[in-house]
């Protein structure tokens, strides 16, 4: 019986720790996934910069990972 209640209180503490709640941004439809354990932004943002609205670009787009507060992957433009 002990053996059955550690399996379920490891899958429980596994699912807190790795279920993302997602969250809407209000910078042009930036996304955000956070769970605990990591972190997945879906950008979708306005840019800022005057200069980067001449060269027509409008808006930054890509993905940004981050695990463990670290940023593995970003290929924001």
């Amino acid at each position: 019986m002990k053996k059955k209640t550690m399996i379920v209180i490891g899958v429980l503490i596994a699912i807190l720790l790795l279920f993302p709640i997602p969250l809407k941004m209000k910078d042009g439809g930036s996304v955000v996934y956070k769970a605990i354990l990591y972190k997945v932004s879906d950008v979708h943002s306005l840019v800022d910069s005057l200069e980067e609205t001449e060269n027509g670009k409008e808006y930054n787009e890509g993905i940004i990972i981050e695990i463990l507060g670290f940023e593995v992957f970003n290929n924001v433009e």
